[in-house]
């Protein structure tokens, strides 16, 4: 008799979890090297699902009903982003595959793709209010300058050839394994120098998140969520009836 409760709430929850994902893709559609994330829930077909075995673990199915979606998992977009020229000396972009590796004062170590840096008091490459830039090896890079000049594998050397470092491009063999904080930045285990990276020098990596795509999804999710809970009020009002007129035929 309350079975559409199922159906209602899970519909309400899902369409609130994708609009939060949609919404932080939306807010971070200006900021470099942002990867957008997508909500995927799946029927939960096997919540109850009972079964009866035995010692050889041969099973029987007995019943199997589904009422509810649940949460698969957020997937993250790792498709490349446009290269956009901005002409400052310490912005890179990466193209491909891999991240810039930041180390933070606590020692811990956080993945990026933007590539909007600067110069600590110490003359290190840094990412402003998170760390500095590791290279390869996993060593902060002293540039001492920004008058410099930089390949296309990320060597860096000032204006007179004289060799500064490397920046460090680190990939992972399955991205997806990766924690996220919604804001560009990633952590994880496994990371491995680039063997071949490729930078480009006074260029920035613009979100990959399509406006028009997301502000769809987010006016269809916010529609569809409305109607849930429109519809959930419709339903509670008819349990009501329902249960108030059995009590007075009884």
């Amino acid at each position: 008799m309350f079975k559409g409760f199922y159906n209602l709430t899970s519909g309400m929850v899902t369409h609130q979890r994708n609009l939060t994902v949609v919404g932080n893709n939306m807010v971070n559609i200006s900021t470099a090297g942002f990867k957008e994330s997508r909500y995927i829930a799946s029927t939960f077909d096997d919540v109850m699902y009972s079964r009866v075995g035995n010692e050889e673990k041969i099973y029987t199915e007995i019943g199997r009903q589904s009422y509810i979606r649940a949460n698969s998992e957020i997937y993250v977009d790792y498709s490349q982003g446009i290269p956009e020229p901005t002409e400052i000396p310490l912005d890179f972009a990466i193209m491909g595959d891999g991240f810039f590796a930041i180390q933070r004062e606590d020692g811990d170590i956080v993945y990026t793709r933007a590539g909007s840096f600067s110069l600590d008091e110490e003359g290190f490459l840094c990412f402003p209010g998170a760390g500095q830039v590791l290279d390869p090896e996993g060593n902060p890079i002293q540039l001492g300058t920004d008058k410099l000049a930089v390949d296309a594998q990320g060597n860096i050397s000032t204006q007179d050839g004289a060799y500064l470092g490397q920046l460090g491009v680190y990939v992972f063999e399955d991205p997806q394994q990766l924690d996220h904080d919604g804001e560009g930045f990633f952590t994880g285990e496994g990371a491995q120098p680039a063997q071949l990276p490729q930078v480009l020098w006074k260029y920035l990596e613009r979100s990959n998140t399509d406006m028009v795509r997301v502000m769809t999804e987010m006016l269809t999710s916010q529609r569809a969520l409305q109607s849930a809970a429109s519809v959930t009020k419709m339903y509670d009002e008819v349990m009501g009836h329902a249960a108030s007129d059995v009590g007075r035929m009884g």
